[in-house]
């Protein structure tokens, strides 16, 4: 169960936005619990630092946030990658933020990966409006077809393989693809 649904907060279906300059930044132990959290998360997210800290990142997650996007993820940053994704996550009252992520792992003197490190900017809204909205929105129709969570997971994410395989690209031309149209 997420921090979401234990602490019941209902989408308001108010979005907030953060200026173009502004970055949120925040850090993860190898468990997903915040260590770091800076002002601009801070500020949008509602919470206070004593009520994030020690926390798992998926205390702002929002319900219409596909899983299967943050299987994709943690994939990847496990596996020492990179990643750039479309995040719509949840303040304390309910409302909502979009944010283009880009996720590293963090390393320690020997190269063993020790936590997460991300930085989230202000996504082009016609990037939201024609391409991610309407694609998170088919990924979580997919996931919720199924009475068991993983199942539901993972056919999104199947399906969201199939979706960027038949564009002829991988994942990462993908969202590089739709970044140059943000532009």
């Amino acid at each position: 169960m997420t921090e979401t649904a234990k602490n019941k907060i209902v989408p308001t279906g108010i979005e907030r936005f953060f200026r173009e300059g502004e970055v949120i930044v925040s850090k993860t132990d190898l468990k997903g619990r915040l260590t770091y959290v800076n002002r601009v998360f801070i500020n949008l997210s509602g919470y206070s630092e004593r009520e994030l800290l020690g926390r798992p990142h998926s205390l702002i997650r929002h319900p219409e946030m596909p899983r299967s996007v943050f299987k994709l993820l943690w994939d990847r940053i496990g596996t020492g990658h990179e990643i750039f994704a479309y995040v719509n996550n949840m303040s304390k009252n309910g409302d909502n933020y979009w944010v283009l992520a880009h996720v590293t792992p963090s390393y320690d003197k020997n190269g063993k990966i020790i936590g997460y490190h991300s930085n989230r900017r202000v996504p082009g809204r016609h990037v939201l409006d024609a391409t991610i909205i309407p694609l998170y929105k088919q990924l979580l129709d997919e996931e919720n077809r199924y009475k068991n969570a993983k199942d539901g997971m993972n056919n999104g994410f199947e399906m969201l393989e199939d979706i960027i395989r038949q564009k002829g690209m991988s994942y990462d031309e993908f969202i590089f693809a739709l970044q140059r149209k943000a532009v």
